[in-house]
């Protein structure tokens, strides 16, 4: 990664920079010794900020209960983030307008904002990182080419109108301006204090196979994860006619993550629908998009020209005999095509939607509706959208053809016809029809390969997530759960137990039994822990016969987690295992660890649950243990 050095490039005083509370914040937070409430005051001396920040928590979905004030915000959303939140959010503020005239600010932050709102969403079902930092790092991506337009207005303004799909604006920036917006957006992100994981995965966000990240390491998902973030707000503001281009990328990108194209498609409305909410607040514009089933299924561009041959449903429209009896018996008996007629708009309007029409061949005047006004109607359909419309006309005039393609006709012949002249402007309608059924089996076929590759994904994902003897999450799982669970009560005040579960003397029922044996009582066991947990208690199986359980709630003290553990624990010894013809009685040691502030990690907690474990086995197995205070606490003695 090369980072710009704006002192050496003498534009340091040039940069954009948050102001007012968000520079204070700024600043604040590099304070070792301030505190939440401090940090709060300052927040609160601006009202606007203050709300933003109070909606973003809102928008996490860690908790059902509404945050209405800025330290409950602060706690839930984290201090990192709401930093990053605050200096985006300033610098959208102070640079709604500009001087740079090729330079589109509304449409930079409005891209930017729905960036932003897609990476948040992306990384919920993930564990990378809090939803909130990637929305800012999404926020943020870009903020390199603002730096540039400001710094040089009008020799940016030169490079965006310069730029080509063979001559890119990041080798103009760098041709010209001897740095460009990657590299001026990692110096930017650095200055502001992001974390280096971050600002290395947004400096590749735009090309992620040239980071070189080891495939399935954190950069390397977070950054193909901004990828598909910048792809769908290139997609939200492209131009209709331009969506088609990134929906097979999107559609093939979603299935890597397990979303078919109908989960995809209302993965992307909801985005759309959280951007629009965002833009009113920020007063950022924020399209109004169709349903993505709908884009994904609108026809594609009328190409022009050449020739094929194969049957249409073509419906003629002419109130004329001889003009009609001509042009049938060329479509129907010589060039064997199914051919309709009608002898005006309002009874080929009628028609059309009963044998829906590939070509659609009209007189322009005609009595009750004339050929203008049926071609308007069908274009206002969905379905006449796919059409190839061709106009019958005397007249000549240069302006009546131009309104005539204004009102969707693709193409025109005069009369009287000429055989021959319309035999070649039929070739054009032949390969766009042609065109037309190729892209649509390509694209249903891409549609079942996109859903058969999400089933795969999914399947996979569940194999490497899962015990397959016990069909208990694996020791996979419970890291990462363990780590999720870490993470979100750092920022919620729920508290969390991790409780360790060894089956005693298990190698004596291998050795007794054998292992066959063996393994039918690990399945009974995992079904008890199923059977006896409630909806938010999930087991893992992280060993031979080991168990670990997350348990979270919101008590300040560790009586809820110990009563679970022994019903848990007289539950399992109660049981009467029965397999084949043998019959024994199990019971299970169990450690107990609170997360408690003096640990700095996951792997601090899991370690003092493994002495609680180790405590009880010690000690007589068929057992509670409880670590906490660092010490060891039997729950079992009197």
């Amino acid at each position: 990664m090369k980072t710009a050095n704006p002192s050496q490039l003498g534009i340091s005083e040039l940069l954009p920079t948050p102001r007012g509370v968000a520079l204070a914040l700024m600043t604040a937070c590099r304070q070792e010794d301030i505190t939440i409430s401090e940090i709060s005051k300052l927040i609160q001396t601006d009202p606007a900020l203050s709300g933003r920040l109070i909606k973003k928590a809102n928008m996490t979905g860690l908790s059902t209960r509404t945050i209405t004030s800025v330290p409950d915000a602060i706690a839930r959303v984290g201090l990192n983030a709401v930093k990053q939140l605050a200096m985006g959010f300033s610098l959208i503020d102070q640079y709604q307008i500009g001087t740079c005239n090729q330079f589109d600010y509304q449409q930079f932050w409005s891209h930017s904002l729905l960036m932003a709102i897609a990476s948040q969403e992306l990384v919920k079902s993930t564990r990378l990182c809090s939803p909130d930092e990637l929305f800012a790092c999404g926020l943020m991506a870009r903020i390199g080419c603002l730096a540039l337009a400001t710094i040089y207005p009008e020799k940016y303004s030169e490079l965006l109108e310069k730029q080509t799909p063979d001559l890119t604006l990041i080798d103009l920036e760098k041709q010209f301006l001897q740095t460009n917006h990657n590299e001026l957006t990692a110096a930017i992100l650095n200055n502001y204090g992001f974390p280096q994981i971050f600002v290395e995965s947004i400096y590749y966000h735009e090309t992620p196979e040239e980071s070189c990240f080891s495939e399935g390491s954190r950069p390397y998902q977070i950054v193909h994860l901004l990828y598909m973030a910048k792809l769908i707000a290139d997609f939200g503001l492209s131009p209709e006619s331009e969506q088609n281009k990134y929906t097979t990328e999107l559609m093939l990108l979603g299935g890597k993550m397990s979303l078919d194209t109908e989960s995809l498609g209302l993965f992307i409305d909801h985005v759309i629908k959280d951007w629009q909410t965002w833009g009113e607040l920020l007063k950022i514009p924020a399209a109004e998009l169709p349903p993505f089933h709908k884009i994904i299924n609108n026809p594609i561009a009328r190409p022009e020209s050449t020739v094929d041959k194969f049957s249409l449903r073509i419906l003629i429209v002419e109130d004329e005999p001889s003009n009609l009896v001509l042009v049938e018996e060329l479509l129907s008996r010589i060039l064997g095509h199914t051919v309709f007629t009608a002898c005006n708009g309002k009874e080929a309007l009628s028609l059309a939607v009963e044998v829906l029409p590939h070509i659609v061949i009209t007189d322009w005047l005609m009595p009750v509706m004339d050929g203008l006004k049926l071609t308007q109607s069908l274009r206002a359909t969905d379905w006449g959208q796919n059409l190839y419309i061709i106009m019958m006309t005397s007249l000549d005039d240069e302006e009546e053809v131009i309104e005539a393609f204004d009102a969707g006709v693709d193409d025109y012949v005069t009369k009287p016809i000429n055989i021959r002249e319309f035999r070649a402007r039929l070739r054009a309608a032949w390969h766009y029809r042609k065109l037309q059924e190729s892209w649509e089996r390509d694209h249903e076929q891409l549609k079942r390969f996109t859903a058969e590759l999400a089933v795969t994904n999914r399947k996979l994902e569940h194999i490497a997530l899962t015990d397959m003897l016990t069909e208990l999450p694996n020791r996979r799982a419970g890291t990462e759960a363990l780590s999720k669970a870490w993470n979100d009560t750092g920022r919620s005040n729920q508290q969390m137990f991790v409780i360790l579960i060894d089956i005693d003397h298990f190698k004596k029922i291998n050795d007794t039994y054998g292992h066959a044996i063996g393994d039918q009582v690990l399945k009974k066991i995992a079904a008890a822990f199923r059977a006896i947990g409630r909806k938010n208690d999930v087991f893992f199986r992280i060993g031979g016969e080991e168990f670990m359980a997350i348990h979270l709630n919101d008590d300040t003290d560790a009586k809820p987690a110990v009563l679970f553990a022994e019903r848990l624990r007289q539950h399992i010894a109660a049981l009467q295992i029965n397999i084949d013809s043998f019959h024994m009685k199990i019971s299970i040691s169990m450690g107990i660890a609170i997360k408690e502030k003096n640990m700095k990690t996951e792997d601090q907690l899991l370690s003092a649950a493994d002495k609680a474990l180790y405590a009880a086995k010690k000690t007589g197995r068929n057992k509670t243990c409880l670590f906490i205070d660092n010490k060891i606490v039997d729950c079992n003695s009197n």
